[in-house]
């Protein structure tokens, strides 16, 4: 049985997801620290071992510094084990797709948002988007619904998972495929901590 591994760890609800022919036969919503616990059970569940993993799907960022290199630390470790290739997915992207027509919209701390801006990820204060009549969509869509609303932004429920940036939706998008360290992530921003100097 051929599958894909798609996960992304980059915001604080992680997904998880197995796909074979490009159909999602199983995902998990998580947190980050149980990514490979979960793609195990779903494997399990499918009757499926960590050796009928043909491929991954990393998710990129931007989001969480340390969420998305726990990500790409994962997706290196298993490319490398088991000797497959790597795609990597924006998370943005990933959003985007499960909303078309939306605008992703990612909590970056800092009192800002990460978002697509001229096919650029950038980070800038939910109060400098332009979105009269826009669907926003991401944790960063939630966490300033009253800003954006203002600014005349759809914003769908709590509970949609419209917010979600599902792994299923990173596989369906997913291109260039190839070796693990040939992934990088989407940071879009310098990380909060510094080597001292």
């Amino acid at each position: 049985m051929a599958l894909v591994l798609a996960f992304d760890t980059a915001t604080h609800v992680a997904t998880v997801a197995i796909v074979g022919n490009g159909e999602p036969l199983g995902e998990r919503t998580t947190r980050a620290f149980r990514v490979l616990a979960d793609a195990d059970e779903l494997l399990r569940e499918l009757g499926a071992t960590p050796d009928d993993i043909t491929a991954l799907v990393v998710g990129t960022g931007p989001g969480s510094f340390t969420g998305t290199r726990l990500g790409l630390a994962l997706a290196r470790g298993f490319a490398l084990s088991r000797g497959v290739d790597v795609a990597g997915v924006s998370t943005l992207d990933a959003l985007a797709a499960g909303a078309p027509g939306s605008l992703p919209v990612i909590d970056a701390g800092r009192r800002e948002v990460f978002t697509m801006m001229s096919e650029e990820p950038r980070a800038l204060p939910a109060s400098e988007l332009d979105v009269d009549g826009v669907t926003c969509v991401g944790d960063g869509a939630l966490r300033y619904r009253p800003t954006l609303e203002e600014r005349g932004a759809v914003v769908p429920p709590d509970e949609s998972l419209l917010h979600v940036p599902h792994a299923r939706l990173h596989a369906a998008i997913a291109a260039d495929f190839g070796p693990a360290d040939a992934v990088w992530p989407v940071y879009v921003r310098e990380p909060d901590a510094k080597v001292p100097a």
